[in-house]
């Protein structure tokens, strides 16, 4: 796949099959749009095309710290999207200019003067232009006298629910990564760097390794205690663990942890690159009256944790 980040030096598609949108999580109704665009790229001997956006569009029209909760982050996105055998991405720069564009201006001078679209695949959603006035109605009209086709992809559900990335979101922040798993297509995960932590945990028999993301956007799932698997380099696959997110209320703390306990594993990887891959909540976190009570809740959630992982 080619990343394109550069509009004034985009190369000449073939029969571009183009497809707009933040595509954040890549899930299992981008999945549908991305069939969509390799059949009709098989069809007439064409290219397919995404166009994202970077940043996510509303770091731009709402600019509040703490609003935008990434499931994807570019380099996510991207490393999915070259998965689904994507050929282009071309990854335009988000500007309070570019959201003022009017709609028509969008179309003639965006899309069809950049792109010379043979097809244009959007959800049926999908708004575009200043104050989001374009839409499948301008796409209509215009279509004939610039020669595309459009093709709409209807609304796709998974078990009554619509699949979108808001939706996604939210069953992530109540815990529910099962539903999340099946809305994605795969399970949802975090990276980041290991860092020292204050060695609490290795006191209590659990070390853990804390995490800091690359990507302060990155949606954290709700506070709880996870069966997660890690990715680590060095191992060839991946490791059983069990996971708290969370403020540790026992010790009376303030600052929200990202902990992973790695089962039957005993080696440095302080500074290293750590995958987590959410498999199912076990709990919300809760105060303990004391250590030993907190040791006992923490063998129970590794066993269920090592059950659930069997799975």
């Amino acid at each position: 796949m080619q990343v394109h980040r550069d509009l004034d030096h985009l190369p000449e598609f073939r029969n571009a099959i183009v497809t707009i949108g933040t595509f954040d999580g890549v899930h299992a109704g981008h999945r549908y749009i991305l069939q969509q665009l390799e059949q009709a790229a098989a069809a007439c001997g064409g290219e397919t095309v995404i166009v994202t956006f970077d940043p996510h569009p509303r770091e731009v029209l709402a600019p509040k710290p703490g609003s935008i909760h990434l499931l994807t982050t570019l380099a996510e996105k991207i490393t999915l999207l070259e998965q689904q055998g994507v050929d282009h991405l071309v990854v335009v720069p988000f500007t309070k200019a570019f959201s003022e564009l009017s709609a028509q201006a969008y179309l003639e001078d965006f899309l069809v003067a950049r792109f010379k679209p043979h097809t244009i695949i959007i959800g049926y959603d999908h708004r575009f232009g200043h104050n989001r006035e374009g839409g499948l109605e301008l796409l209509e009209a215009e279509q004939e006298r610039y020669g595309f086709k459009l093709i709409e992809i209807p609304q796709q559900v998974v078990h009554d629910l619509t699949v979108s990335s808001t939706k996604i979101r939210k069953s992530l922040q109540e815990g529910q990564v099962r539903l999340a798993t099946e809305l994605l297509g795969y399970r949802y995960f975090l990276s980041g760097e290991v860092v020292h932590g204050d060695k609490m945990g290795r006191q209590l028999g659990y070390p853990t390794a804390n995490l800091q993301l690359a990507d302060t956007r990155k949606l954290i799932p709700a506070e709880g205690i996870y069966a997660v698997e890690v990715q680590l380099a060095g191992h060839s696959s991946l490791l059983p663990a069990v996971m708290s997110i969370g403020t540790r209320p026992t010790f009376n703390g303030t600052d929200l942890r990202l902990e992973v306990h790695l089962f039957d594993f005993n080696e440095d990887i302080y500074g290293q690159q750590l995958t987590v891959f959410f498999e199912d909540y076990i709990r919300a976190n809760q105060k303990f009256d004391n250590i030993d009570a907190l040791i006992v809740q923490m063998d129970k959630d590794s066993e269920k944790a090592r059950e659930m992982l069997k799975r």
